[in-house]
């Protein structure tokens, strides 16, 4: 479960979907979608799929530099 980071307890580096969703705040489904489309990127590790702290990171900054919609 991805909690607050503490300096005793840092965040993990990969997440579990269910991670990644939570700290984005929104649906596993969706963060499905955002990996199928590519616009999240992940890893598998012996059949488990895992999204890395820093494509999170990534995919916020990528949100940002976007235009607002009106």
């Amino acid at each position: 479960m991805a909690e607050k980071a503490t300096p005793t307890n840092p965040l993990p580096l990969l997440l579990k979907v269910e991670e990644a969703a939570r700290l984005l705040n929104i649906g596993r489904t969706r963060v499905f979608d955002l990996l199928r489309t590519g616009q999240l990127r992940s890893v598998k590790i012996f059949g488990a799929r895992r999204v890395p702290l820093t494509s999170i990171h990534s995919y916020i900054e990528t949100l940002l530099q976007e235009p607002e919609a009106a």
